[in-house]
């Protein structure tokens, strides 16, 4: 039986991307579970709100190609997406945000117990502590973001990575949304590049499960549409609520992402504090409870 992952340890790129993998593998069933329990009415609302809001989208849509509105009686653009709109993206980012604290406070847990899956009361103690203070610093950080990439999107792009690991510090070291902000420009100091190179292929690969799944859905939405143009059926209303809503239930794959900015902590806090090494030290002597990580030689 293969070890379990040690996560607070240095890693390469390579690394970071294959145990990002290889922890999923290990922790696959909890990691789904602890999703759904703790997630899932966030994605079920997102996808209620994401399917109405296609519904009235399309609706207008095929009213207003077909004639049956007039330049009087045009509907507005409140009107044409319609409150179900403002709905879905509160809910996703809702969503998102419970993806997020559920994997970090997964992961902390993980580690805090020697590599030993957490319970859903422990799991529950922490989300409910942290889930309004992540909702609160994603809101900031994302219009922090905004602002970066409106000025020739370079200010964006280099703060991005900085920026994602104040979620991950504030939950694993317990500490304020001013302090991890400030810690992550430390933490990520000559290891920009490889924290940034992690986090893209991750969301590469968050994008490319995504679009194997979506993809089918979409290609019928644009036969439909050209169709339409050309004076065919109406734009199908079934296939636009059905991609909504695989498109809601796709967010399971933000989970990879998630463990790699995760790991990308792990492995910044070692290079720059070791604290995994300064821990070992101080238990020298000491009895310490079996684990399945592998003997280390010296």
């Amino acid at each position: 039986m293969q070890p379990k992952i040690e996560l607070a340890k240095t890693r390469d790129f390579g690394e970071i991307i294959s145990d990002t993998f290889l922890f999923i593998k290990q922790n696959l069933k909890p990691l789904l579970s602890y999703f759904f329990t703790f997630c899932g009415i966030f994605i079920v609302a997102a996808t209620i709100s994401a399917c109405l809001m296609q519904l009235k989208m399309t609706t207008n849509f095929n009213n207003l190609t077909s004639g049956a509105y007039t330049n009087q009686y045009a509907p507005s653009f409140f009107n044409f997406f319609g409150i179900e709109f403002a709905l879905t993206m509160v809910f996703t980012l809702l969503s998102i945000t419970a993806i997020m604290v559920t994997v970090f406070c997964y992961m902390a847990l993980y580690k805090e117990k020697g590599n030993q899956v957490p319970t859903a009361e422990e799991m529950w103690g922490y989300i409910k502590f942290y889930f309004l203070k992540i909702l609160g610093s994603s809101i900031l950080i994302n219009l922090l973001l905004a602002v970066g990439f409106v000025f020739c999107l370079i200010p964006g792009i280099y703060m991005s990575p900085i920026l994602a690991l104040v979620a991950p510090i504030m939950i694993m070291e317990n500490t304020s949304f001013g302090y991890a902000f400030n810690r992550s420009f430390v933490l990520i100091k000559e290891n920009w590049w490889a924290t940034f190179g992690a986090l893209v292929v991750t969301w590469i690969i968050f994008s490319v499960c995504r679009a194997i799944i979506v993809i089918p859905v979409s290609i019928v939405n644009a036969i439909s549409l050209v169709t339409h143009v050309k004076g065919g059926a109406h734009f199908s209303i079934a296939a636009a609520v059905i991609g909504a809503a695989l498109q809601q239930v796709c967010q399971v794959f933000i989970i990879i992402p998630v463990v790699s900015l995760s790991l990308c902590y792990f492995n910044l806090t070692e290079s720059k504090d070791g604290t995994s090494l300064l821990n070992r030290i101080n238990q020298v002597g000491t009895i310490t409870p079996e684990n399945d990580l592998p003997l280390e030689e010296y």
